[in-house]
């Protein structure tokens, strides 16, 4: 289906790396149906809202802009409001009763059907797509917003049933993507030009384990594996670099920091989540791990490779969690010294087990503890980034500084943001996804500072 006159869509993305990829995804539908993107939601014929419901907060924004975009088309009937993701998975047609204005809600599974749905719309329904869909090949070429780094997703879905999280209930069951189809896809990417791609996945280390035994790729184990996917992909020319996310500590093997260490595409940088530094809570949680085990992980790491960046996950105030239990995570995090750590206070979710537990932590507590965990992050950032000083770093440009133009900005091996000054006396058009080196004269605990060498 095409759109018969020039029209603009606008698409708002709330969560995590799998939503910015589901976005450029049906950005691309849009752009193939012939819209035209805008940055500005008051001169879009279409708005899509691509949600995460993972903590409350996000849920909540969802509905504010929705209120104001709804009462937009009381006046405006020719509007086009479309809610997908995480949120319209969960709420499904009740956010239709809740939003009557809305055209089309629609789970993550369907992203690749946003034209054949919005085809139902436009021939006078209004639509509700959530019920669990195969998700099939994606033949739609995203429209990206970069063009340097790529999203590329290989599995979607997650099977892990921890007890404070939706995801599971939104995204559906695992499902990987074939070896040979991710490989074209980064192929594809790389006779673009993109030099850099960021392999995604809700538990990337589960890649594989639902494909049948014996395909392209497969290790000595018969089944592919996340790592086997490493080694498959590596020898793509034209790539520059290769980022995932996210690990899982069940899951996590010594054979997939090998192969981060031997393959020198691969970027320093692992993202592994913790949640709680504390067994009783890891247990509660049904992480399937204890904090022995994942600072055998960290050790096992920095054995191999020392200067490998850590980040993680943390959840404080879980149902239950004592003081002491919290001063454990606190500990783990101190004696870790990571290099950045993403904290969230306990959110009850619908659907999950420890939102209808008996004890559970008051706001004032959640933010005192995540307060409290905060600074320690914080701390330990900052101090993780004295090792910068004076070093030389390759990073890859991205863009300019939006806080100061006269500086262009790329990323270090280790995902470290940096900014310097363009000496080069190229433009910054010649210079977007070339590598340069540049000396670090600053550090901050989140971003570095340099010139080029």
């Amino acid at each position: 289906m095409t759109v018969q006159n020039p029209q603009k869509y606008h698409i708002v993305t709330f969560g995590c790396q799998m939503n910015k990829a589901d976005s450029e995804r049906m950005a691309g539908v849009l752009e193939d149906m012939g819209y035209h993107s805008t940055e500005e939601s008051e001169e879009a014929d279409l708005i899509l809202y691509n949600t995460c419901s993972i903590r409350d907060n996000a849920e909540q924004k969802v509905y504010s802009y929705l209120g104001r975009q709804a009462k937009r088309k009381r006046d405006n009937p020719n509007l086009t409001l479309v809610v997908a993701g995480c949120v319209a998975q969960q709420e499904g047609e009740a956010l239709l009763r809740r939003v009557p204005e809305l055209d089309l809600v629609m789970g993550p599974q369907h992203v690749n059907r946003l034209g054949h749905l919005l085809e139902q719309v436009f021939n006078g329904n209004q639509v509700a797509a959530t019920e669990e869909a195969y998700i099939e090949e994606d033949i739609t070429t995203p429209r990206r917003n970069s063009s340097v780094a790529a999203w590329v997703n290989i599995i979607y879905g997650c099977n892990e049933n921890c007890t404070y999280c939706i995801v599971p209930s939104v995204r559906g069951r695992e499902q990987s993507r074939t070896p040979e189809s991710i490989r074209q896809e980064i192929e594809k990417l790389a006779a673009q030009g993109y030099k850099e791609i960021t392999l995604l996945g809700q538990n990337i280390d589960a890649y594989g384990r639902d494909l049948p035994a014996g395909g392209i790729g497969a290790g000595v184990g018969g089944k592919i594996t996340f790592t086997d996917l490493l080694y498959y992909v590596h020898d793509i020319e034209g790539i520059d670099r290769i980022r995932y996310a996210t690990s899982h500590p069940r899951y996590f093997s010594s054979r997939l920091i090998k192969a981060c260490a031997e393959l020198p595409k691969i970027c320093e940088h692992f993202h592994i989540p913790f949640q709680s530094g504390d067994n009783d809570i890891l247990k509660a949680m049904a992480r399937g791990y204890t904090h022995e085990r994942y600072r055998r992980i960290i050790e096992d790491i920095r054995e191999i490779m020392p200067d490998a960046a850590i980040t993680a996950d943390a959840i404080v105030a879980f149902p239950g969690e004592t003081e002491e239990q919290f001063e454990r995570t606190v500990q783990l995090v101190n004696d870790i010294g990571f290099d950045l750590v993403n904290t969230a206070a306990y959110s009850p979710r619908p659907g999950t087990p420890a939102a209808v537990w008996d004890d559970q932590l008051s706001e004032t507590v959640k933010s005192d503890r995540l307060q409290r965990l905060n600074h320690v992050v914080n701390q330990n950032a900052a101090e993780r980034s004295q090792r910068y000083a004076g070093r030389i770093e390759e990073i890859m440009i991205e863009g300019t500084n939006h806080k100061n133009p006269l500086q262009i900005m790329g990323r270090t091996r280790t995902n470290r943001i940096a900014f310097t000054e363009n000496t080069t006396g190229q433009s910054l058009a010649e210079l977007i996804g070339k590598t340069i080196s540049i000396k670090i004269t600053e550090v901050r605990p989140f971003s570095l500072t340099g010139v080029i060498c």
